[in-house]
């Protein structure tokens, strides 16, 4: 009994440094898929960002709803169709990703609720909080955006009222249009905008691994530099490309640490911020020979 309360008092104080470090910066953290779909990731997740807020951190929520929006697509017999990774978005699909959204942001608002948080969400129309317009790529791909810019003031006003801002990326055109945007580029965005200590996106990997079928290989610390010779060696490719290309975004930019971790384990924010040696990939703008976790 004495040895387990131990081992939790331990824990504390290997969290209390990143604790008094992290006080009153922003993190940015961006998860969907498969953890807005499963209730027990869910859960781990939303009582995460809940120490955290708790702890003093101010946490911004951007999350997704891919796979959910992909399932209701097929049910209602709507063509699924993507274009160098982005969804083909006619006013059908358009109508379905911005109900899917709203459901899931309502959602992770009434749980934070109901862990005894104060948040808010925004989804599309609801606030304007993202400006957009139309992307150009040559291929149409309907009503696809490009981020012009955010409500950055609004988002300050919530955190210092210790309001959790639950972010869809829906943005919203001078004309009113609204656009789907991709989730991992608005987290990025926001990151940047806000100035914030991190940027977190949670997803279904360990993070970068030499051999995806190698947990072994996991790169723990990951500088620019180094991003470089992983994208010619096509280590990073597939799915995990926008995810790094949004961390890359912001480290260059003057995000201080960007994360890239699995949702799939329990309290993975936890013990990637809270903990010295971290679960997933921390990409650093600094030589990583001089970088500490904090």
């Amino acid at each position: 009994m004495i040895k387990e309360a131990s081992k939790k008092v331990d824990i504390l104080i290997e969290a209390l440094p990143y604790i008094r470090q992290f006080y009153k910066k922003v993190v940015v953290i961006k998860y969907g898929g498969s953890a807005v779909e499963q209730s027990e990731l869910n859960h781990s997740i939303l009582e995460d960002i809940t120490f955290m807020n708790h702890v003093g951190i101010h946490p911004v929520i951007v999350h997704g709803a891919g796979p959910f929006i992909t399932k209701r697509m097929k049910d209602l017999g709507v063509e699924v169709r993507f274009v160098n990774g982005m969804r083909v978005t006619d006013e059908k699909t358009l109508n379905i990703v911005n109900q899917a959204l709203s459901e899931v942001n309502k959602d992770i608002v009434r749980e934070l609720k109901s862990k005894g948080n104060e948040a808010k969400g925004f989804v599309g129309k609801n606030g304007e909080l993202i400006s957009a317009k139309k992307k150009n790529l040559g291929a149409d791909v309907g009503y696809v955006g490009d981020i012009i810019g955010f409500d950055s003031q609004l988002i300050y006003s919530l955190l210092h009222s210790k309001m959790i801002p639950v972010i869809a990326p829906m943005g919203v055109g001078e004309d009113g249009q609204l656009y789907n945007l991709n989730a991992d580029t608005v987290a990025a965005e926001i990151s940047v905008a806000m100035d914030a200590e991190k940027l977190v996106l949670l997803t279904n990997v360990r993070g970068i691994m030499k051999d995806i079928d190698d947990p072994e290989s996991l790169l723990s610390t990951v500088t620019l530099e180094e991003l470089e010779k992983l994208f010619e060696s096509k280590v990073i490719k597939g799915g995990m490309q926008p995810k790094v290309e949004a961390c890359r975004f912001a480290a260059v930019r003057g995000v201080h640490k960007t994360h890239i971790i699995d949702a799939q384990i329990l309290h993975a924010l936890l013990l990637e911020i809270y903990t010295d040696k971290g679960i997933g990939t921390q990409i650093v703008k600094n030589d990583k020979k001089v970088v500490k976790k904090i």
